[in-house]
């Protein structure tokens, strides 16, 4: 687990009810290239900042993980020419910004398919990999052919591959099916943000998002910021997260920015804990069996390709 040292949270934004993991669907960019009058490759161009700016909040805040929607696996039905512009763009965007990660402390991790990928674009995956494996400030990571339909069906597939070959685990519950997900030691995904005004999860992160706070911003993804960042946790922080427990009736649990959608006060609660979210990362997710991280509190195109 990255740790957690806020560098710059705004002073109306308390650090001890910052979320672990944000994961971000970053919608918009046609949209925002059309209302120009430019071509949609034009936009995802634009989403490169908004992403980097986010990147940048997110250490200002202290998350541990910051993940991201770059390319569904139902966006190949996209046409042809924009889909390889979006890989040639992912492979350029890694050459141009993988070293300025790894100086942030930054790690980069790649999750989804990686058979349909291009093979110059794989290379670059690897070496961005393997360049920050080592750092420790958050995780940035980049869903890319993913969908969360299909994790979950190879993470059962893995299993049955194993228990055929006498090799499987004792029981097959929550634990065992997390460990054969494309990262078993991402956590739980705290807050989940959609932008551009659109209201759908887009198969993305199905496990990991469960009891994950959603947040809906008209805000079209090049326009985003760390500081639309920023109000998404104030967002946050004004939920309360119970996880099926009993509300906590405290009036001093309640925050300064209450959401008028979910009234009541945010507390961190170890109840959002999960041990089967537990390991520490391995690089095989259908064969190993890895040590998960130590339970905690609570707390798509290129960059904003759409979903």
């Amino acid at each position: 687990m990255p740790s957690r040292n806020p560098r710059a949270l705004p002073p109306d934004l308390d650090p001890k009810v910052v979320p672990d993991h944000v994961a971000i669907v970053m919608d918009g960019n046609g949209r925002w290239a059309g209302a120009k009058g430019l071509p949609r490759n034009k936009g995802h161009e634009a989403g490169e900042a908004a992403l980097f700016d986010t990147v940048e909040g997110g250490l200002d805040a202290g998350l541990s993980w910051l993940t991201v929607y770059a390319f569904s696996t139902e966006n190949w039905r996209r046409p042809a020419a924009e889909v390889r512009f979006l890989m040639n763009f992912n492979e350029s965007l890694l050459v141009r910004r993988s070293h300025e990660l790894h100086e942030r402390g930054v790690r980069i991790r790649f999750i989804g398919r990686r058979d349909r990928i291009p093979p110059h674009v794989r290379r670059r995956i690897e070496e961005a990999e393997n360049l920050t494996a080592g750092d420790t400030r958050m995780t940035l990571a980049v869903a890319l052919d993913y969908g969360g339909r299909d994790e979950l069906a190879r993470a059962v597939q893995a299993l049955a591959a194993e228990v055929r070959e006498g090799r499987g685990p004792r029981r097959i519950d929550e634990r065992a099916i997390a460990r054969r997900l494309w990262a078993a030691d991402m956590p739980d995904v705290d807050l989940l943000i959609r932008t551009s005004n659109e209201y759908r999860i887009s198969n993305f992160l199905l496990w990991q998002i469960a009891y994950a706070e959603l947040h809906f911003t008209p805000v079209l993804w090049p326009d985003f910021n760390r500081q639309e960042l920023f109000e998404a946790l104030r967002v946050y922080q004004g939920r309360h997260r119970r996880f099926g427990a009993v509300p906590d009736p405290t009036p001093d649990a309640r925050r300064s920015h209450p959401d008028p959608a979910h009234p009541g006060p945010a507390r961190s609660d170890p109840a959002r804990s999960d041990p089967a979210r537990s390991d520490p990362t391995r690089s095989d997710p259908a064969r190993a069996e890895p040590r998960h991280a130590a339970p905690r509190p609570a707390g798509a195109g290129s960059p904003g390709g759409g979903a």
